[in-house]
């Protein structure tokens, strides 16, 4: 019998965001060719973060009642059939094309709801004080990862075979991916857990906010995303148009932070939660990541800028895993799909005002983003330095037990 582990899951999980990263560079681009105008390009690139807002606890409830397996394999062939319908709008015109678009994303976002299941299934099968570290392994290291790759295979796709190549490459792999987890993914929800209480979804929502514990972390999470939002959809403008660097340039920039974030992710996290805690790794990232964004406008040369990037992206990979990892200690078992579906959901509405937000900031004044952004993360440190402490004190969490043995661990 195959036994659930970490390293099969990150393996699906990375497959599965190397398709996000092909296509997701691409959506404006071929959404604007398509004749979208700024709002309907707005609106598509929305739909994916507005289904996950309300499909994230719907998969995460269902994962804790029928398992996580079968709701991974679900999403993963919807993201294939998805990334198919991208490849085939892409050689569409006119409004035929956009509404495909649409649709395409739509159901993008309904299946990339899934990373909360995939957060679950990590806390199944760790003890409390590795969660957060194989948090940042499997979803962590896989997105930073994937938007490495995922970049580069869509960039080359397009130049050698064609605007719908993308499309098509990622509903390839992600099929790929869909046939390897059917084979090697292995259940982690015990027979023998607890029933999952029945809820409608926003009973569930009032339920997780309601706690203290739980209320304040998810807060932390929508106020985290709104900066990475922020971050990701004005970066490109910022460098290429406002301080005069090559479109080549930013790509590599971008791998350049995305790679910083992966390792940070993949390694340095288990030891940082062993050392520290994940109280404290929370505290730092915000004000680490309210000194990035105050540097990363006032960049005039590339090392500069690649000094502003190194901080992002270091205190980025400390920020998620920790709060994804008491959010899944405090849970108890039979809501962890639940509760990290709410949080998913957060994260989403964070991504739905960013980068409106952003956009309209930046027209006022380049760096105003980053000002603004820098006084969220402020904040968000602030009510972590006053709430965490007094609300999670009876929280252990992971420090100084990251090498315990357990009988749970693959």
């Amino acid at each position: 019998m195959r036994k659930p582990t970490l390293f099969v899951l990150f393996l699906i999980v990375f497959v599965d965001l190397v398709g996000f990263g092909i296509v997701l560079p691409l959506l404006p681009l071929y959404s604007e060719k398509l004749g979208a105008s700024g709002l309907m390009i707005g609106c598509i690139v929305a739909s994916y973060n507005l289904m996950q807002f309300f499909f994230a606890p719907w998969l995460g409830k269902l994962s804790d009642r029928i398992g996580r397996r079968p709701i991974i394999l679900l999403s993963t062939a919807g993201s294939a059939i998805s990334y198919a319908l991208f490849g085939y709008a892409s050689g569409l015109s006119g409004t035929q094309g956009l509404v495909m678009l649409l649709v395409s994303r739509v159901l993008a976002g309904i299946c990339g709801a899934n990373l909360s299941v995939a957060s679950a299934y990590v806390a199944d099968i760790t003890p409390p004080e590795k969660r957060s570290s194989g948090v940042g392994m499997v979803i962590g290291m896989g997105f930073g990862l994937g938007f490495i790759f995922g970049p580069l295979i869509g960039g080359l796709s397009n130049h050698f075979l064609g605007e719908a190549a993308p499309g098509w490459v990622a509903a390839s792999i992600c099929l790929f991916n869909f046939i390897a987890a059917f084979f090697i993914l292995a259940e982690s929800r015990s027979k023998d857990a607890k029933p999952p209480v029945k809820r409608s979804q926003w009973a569930q929502w009032a339920h997780t906010l309601k706690q203290p514990k739980l209320g304040i972390l998810v807060l932390l999470v929508f106020l985290a995303t709104i900066c990475f939002a922020c971050f990701e959809t004005t970066l490109p403008l910022l460098l290429v148009k406002h301080m005069g660097f090559e479109e080549t340039q930013l790509y590599y920039l971008m791998a350049y932070s995305g790679f910083i974030a992966a390792m940070v992710q993949g390694g340095a996290i288990r030891k940082l939660v062993h050392r520290y805690g994940e109280k404290p790794l929370i505290l730092a990232s915000f004000f680490g990541l309210t000194a990035s964004f105050v540097l990363i406008p006032l960049g005039s040369s590339m090392a500069a800028v690649l000094g502003s990037l190194a901080i992002y992206a270091f205190f980025s990979g400390i920020n998620r895993p920790p709060l994804t990892g008491l959010i899944s200690i405090i849970s108890p078992e039979n809501e962890q799909g639940a509760n990290l579906g709410v949080s998913q959901s957060a994260s989403a509405i964070g991504r739905i005002i960013g980068p409106p937000l952003a956009t309209s900031l930046y027209v006022i004044q380049a760096p105003m983003p980053y000002w603004v952004c820098a006084g969220i993360a402020l904040v968000a440190g602030l009510i972590a330095m006053v709430f965490l402490t007094r609300l999670l004190a009876d929280v252990q969490g992971g420090k100084g037990g990251g090498d315990a043995p357990s009988p749970k661990e693959p």
